[in-house]
């Protein structure tokens, strides 16, 4: 096993199963994808450590923990639908594909979109879709989805994300101001009913677009 190996297997181990993830898919998703390759390059020997990075455009690569809890909590299943609303690096994508079929990123940002699809590429994950345009409108030409992760934060979730949700299927969303946000996961239960729960407190960056900040 090579160094880095043996990082990422610390990671898995020390920050996400010692605090509590405990889905045995995405162990083992954290445990395959090389999140080296998705940081900017003076940072692949950090590129494991407990914390938040900084990407091009000045957004950042969520902390492994973070990821985990949002692809936990989206219950995602080989069958499911998935759409990755501000796709960023393409890391938690990637890590999402290795337990479903196919995922649809959105990137508001064309440099990211493009350096997204770049990674994906060269690591053969073929399984996703990279779409440089509005997220926070969703895609509703792929919806309804069975699983909406959003890498940003707004006061409220935007109504077409919660919308191109099929019934039973989650929305995972870190909601608040800038000094104060919580993630979040709206599950649609009914055609015009959603449950809210709290995961605990996070900080992303703004979501951007027509239902952004």
């Amino acid at each position: 096993m090579t160094t880095i190996e043996s990082q990422r297997s610390a990671m898995v181990e020390s920050q996400l199963r010692a605090r509590g993830i405990s889905d045995p898919h995405v162990l083992d998703a954290m445990a395959t994808i090389p999140r080296e390759a998705f940081v900017e390059d003076d940072d692949r020997s950090r590129a494991y450590e407990d914390r938040a990075l900084s990407i091009a455009a000045g957004q950042t690569i969520s902390q492994p923990y973070v990821v985990a809890l949002m692809l936990e909590a989206a219950r995602l299943t080989p069958e499911a639908r998935v759409l990755e609303v501000g796709a960023g690096s393409g890391y938690a994508a990637a890590v999402a594909a290795q337990i479903c079929a196919h995922v649809h990123a959105v990137e508001f940002h064309a440099e990211l979109a493009d350096l997204a699809r770049g990674r994906l590429a060269t690591l053969g994950i073929g399984n996703v879709t990279v779409i440089n345009a509005d997220g926070s409108q969703g895609l509703s030409d792929f919806a309804p989805f069975d699983a909406i992760l959003v890498a940003a934060g707004v006061d409220e979730a935007p109504d077409p994300l919660k919308r191109q949700l099929t019934v039973g299927g989650r929305l995972v969303i870190p909601l608040g101001d800038t000094r104060s946000q919580a993630l979040c996961v709206i599950e649609r239960t009914g055609p015009e009913d959603w449950r809210e729960t709290s995961l605990g407190g996070v900080r992303f960056v703004p979501l951007v677009g027509e239902h952004g900040r």
